[in-house]
């Protein structure tokens, strides 16, 4: 599973593989949370709140190209939450 993207410790993931909805895992310390690309919400993990809130200010930065990267299959890598 690539890394798109890295920031504050957190590591965003893509297995492009997977079925369901569009989504992306991120991994923050012995966390995980999978996020809806969608509605940028977690849909799965056990996330701390503030990790949570700094990935869908990244996410929301980049919805579009992880939209893209899902529909395609495509690896890009992303810049971190600024």
């Amino acid at each position: 599973m690539p890394v798109i993207a890295r920031f504050y410790g957190i590591l965003i993931k893509m297995y492009f593989r997977e079925h369901g909805v569009p989504h992306f895992h991120a991994i923050y310390a012995e966390y995980n949370g999978v996020f809806d690309v969608n509605s940028l919400e977690m849909i799965e993990g056990d996330l701390p709140p503030r990790a949570q809130r700094l990935v869908r200010d990244w996410a929301e930065q980049y919805k579009d190209e992880l939209q893209r990267m899902w529909d395609t299959q495509d690896y890009k890598k992303l810049p971190g939450l600024e």
